[in-house]
This record gives C-alpha cells, structure tokens and sequence, in this order.
C-alpha cells in the first residue's frame, strides 16, 4: 500500500452539510470525486512521482467503466491497463471497416483512418463469450494458492468497444472461466500491444489476488477496518500507521524469509506478540513456535490441495 484516498457521498460537499464538514476539519480545497477519479488521481501522482515505478494497472470493474481512470492510465506513458469489465460491456469483434476522414488544420490538409459505424449491432461480452468453441479455451494454472494451485481456462478475442452506439477504443478482451460443468466467468479489457502474449494476461488476471491479500492482511492483522474516528485528519493518520506497520511486517517477512520461506505476514504478527513482551527469549524457542506454526498451516495446505487437484482433474 503506497497511498489512499477518502471517499465522501456527493451529499456531504453540499451546503446543508458544512456544519459537519467544519467539525470534521476537512480542508476547504477538498472537492467530491468519485472513486474512479481518486484512483486517477492516485494513479498520475505515483508516475509523475517517478520514486515508484510500475508497469501495469490492474483494476475492478467500477474503474475498468470509468473515462477518467482510462485516461489516467493511458497517460502513463509504458504501462499496460488490465482492467475487469461488467458482463454487458458492449463491443464488436475486430477488425472492423475504415473510413477515411480529411480535415483541414492550418491551411494544410490531414487525412485519418476511423473505424466506420458497423452494420451489425454490437454484442456483450458475455455472449462473444458463450459462442466460442471449446477449442479456443486454454488451460492455464495462474499460480500456487493458499489451497492449491488456482487453475482456470482462459480465452481472448480482439475487439472494438462500443460507446453510445459507435466503436471507440481497440482493446484486448481477456475471458477467464472456472472449471466444471456449470463455470464462472471474468472478463477484463486491456490496452497492451497486439504482440502480448496470452501468458501476460493470465499472469495479470492473477496480480489482483496479491492486492486483496494485503488489504486482507491489512484488515485483520492490523485492523485497517477497525476504526471509530470523527476527523478528517484522524482517518488518514489511522490509514497511515496501518500502511506503516504493513510496510514493516512486510519487510521483517522478507529478512526472515531465507530461515523460513514459508512465513507469512500474519504469522509475522503472531511472532512479534509472542516475542516482544518478554524480557529474555531464546531463539531456540521462537524456532521451534515457528516450525508449529509452519507445520499446521502445511498440514492443512495439503489437505485443501489434495481436493483441489481432485476437482481440477474430474
């Protein structure tokens, strides 16, 4: 976690709520924004920041709908948007016809090739989805879960999106489904370059697990959600010591992964409860409260993987 943003309801930037704006010292220059918007925002300051590079954006389907957002990451000049979309996003597969446009801009003419307007009506995702033969789906497995590897079919199509009845903007659709009878199914859009191979969008469409892992770390191990506060300030000072203290469990993982690969954050947590309170401790037992530790928590990792590898392979 690297920053954060509070969102208000409309509602409360109206007149009828300055009392409670004033009592709850929030600055005057804080205007409403939606939440596409604050992750706009968000997003502009850490490129333009340049101390945090990154090279994709991965995102739900509330910001993967928002122009604001869109626009935020396509200026982001060498970053790749993988964004989740709702079921009935509209499009058409690609390619499409062209038309050529001429205009004129200071005296000298300029010709550009649009996307021309479709004789057939667009479709939803959801429906390029069911229409693709069984052929066309890949295996893949997107990594190794708390229970098991996380295995899913996943298939992709070109496509143009439509906005109000016209093509806008070629994007890469990436379907994802679970396995079985009756499966799941995902849908995200992304602007990567025609070249990027079906792997990137797998690996991607599993980024987002690592994100909600630490909002879930976060939640529970330091309770980022556990708060009663009545001031402006005081929400983003909690919001900051919880992000701090992620940063530093993190961190003392990672020393202490070369002894013990297999420790979590949480467990991380655990230790330091354990440990710090007593005056005199010797390593000998905090190994041995680790390796019980390790071992429950691997015990039932087998457990749920043995049912998951049954499922995967019937």
């Amino acid at each position: 976690m690297v920053d954060k943003r509070l969102f208000l309801p409309e509602p409360w930037f109206t007149d009828a709520y300055q009392g409670r704006r004033t009592k709850g010292k929030m600055p005057d220059e804080v205007a409403w924004q939606s939440k596409p918007q604050l992750a706009a925002a968000m997003v502009q300051n850490l490129y333009r920041a340049g101390v945090l590079p990154f090279k994709y954006i991965v995102a739900d389907c509330l910001y993967g709908n928002s122009p604001d957002f869109w626009e935020a990451c396509a200026a982001c000049l060498g970053t790749v948007a993988f964004v989740a979309t709702p079921a009935d996003t509209r499009c058409w597969l690609q390619p499409l016809a062209t038309t050529t446009h001429t205009s004129t801009y200071k005296g000298a003419q300029r010709t550009k090739r649009l996307a021309a307007a479709p004789a057939t009506a667009p479709c939803t995702v959801a429906a390029l989805a069911q229409a693709i033969p069984t052929t066309f789906w890949y295996r893949r497995t997107v990594s190794e879960g708390t229970k098991g590897p996380i295995t899913d079919e996943f298939a992709r199509k070109r496509i143009m999106l439509c906005k109000e009845g016209q093509p806008t903007t070629a994007v890469w659709l990436l379907i994802k489904r679970t396995l079985g009878a009756h499966p799941r199914y995902w849908y995200y859009v992304s602007n990567a370059p025609m070249s990027a191979p079906l792997r990137l969008f797998v690996w991607l469409s599993g980024v987002r697990w690592a994100i909600e892992q630490c909002f879930e770390e976060t939640k529970t191990a330091l309770g980022m959600d556990h708060y009663e506060v009545r001031k402006y300030p005081g929400w983003h000072h909690h919001m900051l010591t919880c992000m701090l203290a992620h940063f530093f469990l993190w961190h003392l993982q990672l020393r202490l992964g070369k002894k013990a690969p297999a420790l979590t954050v949480s467990q991380v947590r655990r230790l330091l409860e354990v440990v710090l309170p007593l005056k005199v401790f010797h390593a000998d037992e905090v190994l041995r409260y680790v390796a019980g530790m390790q071992q429950r928590h691997h015990r039932a990792y087998l457990s749920h993987r043995k049912r998951r590898l049954h499922e995967i392979l019937h």
